[in-house]
């Protein structure tokens, strides 16, 4: 019996380290603008939407290590992310500086806000078409540098329509928005063919979450257009961050597999 016991510790002990092993290790490098950056946060290195999401990655028991840079830049649209800009280098630098290289790297993006404008951030309004060729440009580069990264488009969230601060959204803006939307859905699939299990889409649920739910999530701010709503508070940088959190670790369940 005695040895039945000791026999039976010792398989366990071997489960228990196979399933330690089978653990996925993770790098992830959010690029986005002030929503991403969490500008209207107190504290950003610990409210902004990727941190509340990796702290929820954390708490997952199916990964590993969990490691992140918050490559959020506030009114950048995708041409300020394009292969040779400063940004871009920086989140390329950031890529390579994580100190696990054999951990599954990837990158979150979330662009379009600033983008979608009439006038005021850089190169808007950007045409729905210009949109998508900026953000393959992107992507090849970062597959081209990593070739095994995986990249995560997350769908933009909503903004009221009368938004209209620096730079003037209005409805103009959110329709352009929207109309990005698809075409990211389609570049995805358009990946699915030509490097598979590399490029997915994220997060589609927070654009009709807010826009339900601004009034409690989105902070409200004075404009030339009355009081608009575009940057989430502290309780919706929680909700957004969750919601990048569960989508990214959807994709590496995918990839994992």
């Amino acid at each position: 019996m005695k040895h039945f016991f000791i026999a039976i510790l010792f398989l366990c002990s071997i489960s228990s380290a196979f399933a330690q092993s089978k653990k996925t290790n993770i790098n992830v490098v959010f690029i986005g603008n002030s929503i991403t950056q969490g500008v209207q946060m107190s504290d950003p290195a610990t409210e902004a939407p990727p941190a509340i999401a990796i702290a929820w990655l954390r708490k997952q028991t199916g990964l590993g290590t969990v490691e992140f840079s918050n490559q959020g830049h506030s009114g950048y649209t995708t041409l300020d992310f394009l292969p040779g800009t400063n940004a871009f280098t920086k989140v390329e630098q950031a890529a390579g500086a994580f100190m696990d290289k054999e951990a599954l790297l990837i990158f979150s993006m979330k662009l379009g806000t600033n983008d979608s404008a009439i006038q005021g951030p850089h190169g808007a309004p950007v045409s729905p078409a210009d949109y998508i060729q900026n953000v393959k440009t992107i992507t090849d580069k970062l597959l081209a540098d990593f070739p095994k990264a995986i990249i995560i488009y997350q769908h933009p969230i909503w903004y009221s329509p009368n938004t209209y601060n620096g730079a003037k959204y209005l409805q103009e803006g959110l329709s352009r928005l929207q109309s990005y939307v698809p075409k990211l859905d389609s570049l995805v699939a358009a990946y699915g063919a030509t490097n598979p299990r590399h490029v997915f889409v994220g997060d589609k649920k927070a654009f009709n979450y807010f826009k339900k739910h601004h009034l409690t999530h989105l902070i409200p701010e004075k404009g030339n257009q009355g009081t608009f709503y575009l940057h989430p508070n502290k309780q919706g940088a929680l909700v957004l961050g969750e919601f990048w959190g569960k989508a990214i670790e959807r994709v590496v369940r995918k990839v994992s597999n």
